[in-house]
């Protein structure tokens, strides 16, 4: 019996779009964190230290996944990093994701994946309470663009829509529970 053809590995992301897609994330969390001064007001005293958000487990079939290295500016906001500041104070943040189609419907429900972290308590501290307290609102990033009341439909119908996920992650977590039968 001759073993299974093996599958060709997925194609690596581009050296140019890993910058591109994670310089437009940290563009996002700013634009979060500025929207909240209490926010900015606490990073600042932590003006210089970095964070490393790494994705543990990644699979080997997918692209690899570059760690995602951010230093906290005098302004209390996020830039990207390519390696992380020196000197003490800095934080690292790993995240489970042995399984990436879970870990996407954990964040559509609303579920905190697995995370382990390392690193300067304070600052860790810090992170924390932002992780508790910002929220992104879309609604009224919206309403600047098309108005108030499309941007209200449009919210609605992403609640909506982010439920019925949810729903859907749901029952796909019981049924893959090891116990249920499945």
């Amino acid at each position: 019996m001759s073993s299974p053809w093996p599958l060709p590995p997925l194609p690596s992301l581009s050296p140019l779009l890993m910058p591109a897609l994670q310089d437009r994330l940290v563009l996002l969390i700013n634009h979060v964190v500025s929207r909240e001064p209490i926010a900015a007001q606490r990073l600042r005293p932590l003006a210089g230290r970095g964070l490393t958000v790494h994705l543990a487990g990644w699979p080997g079939l997918l692209p690899p996944a570059p760690d995602l290295i951010l230093g906290v500016t005098a302004a209390g906001l996020f830039e990207r990093l390519e390696v992380p500041p020196p000197g003490a104070g800095g934080l690292r943040v790993e995240i489970d994701a042995s399984n990436p189609a879970r870990l996407a419907l954990g964040a559509l429900s609303g579920d905190a994946p697995s995370v382990s972290v390392q690193g300067d308590a304070a600052f860790a501290g810090e992170m924390h309470w932002l992780m508790d307290n910002l929220r992104w609102d879309i609604e009224d990033d919206l309403a600047g663009i098309v108005g108030p009341m499309p941007a209200r439909q449009l919210a609605q119908f992403g609640r909506a829509l982010r439920r019925s996920l949810s729903g859907v992650a749901a029952r796909f977590a019981t049924a893959t529970t090891p116990g249920s039968g499945a």
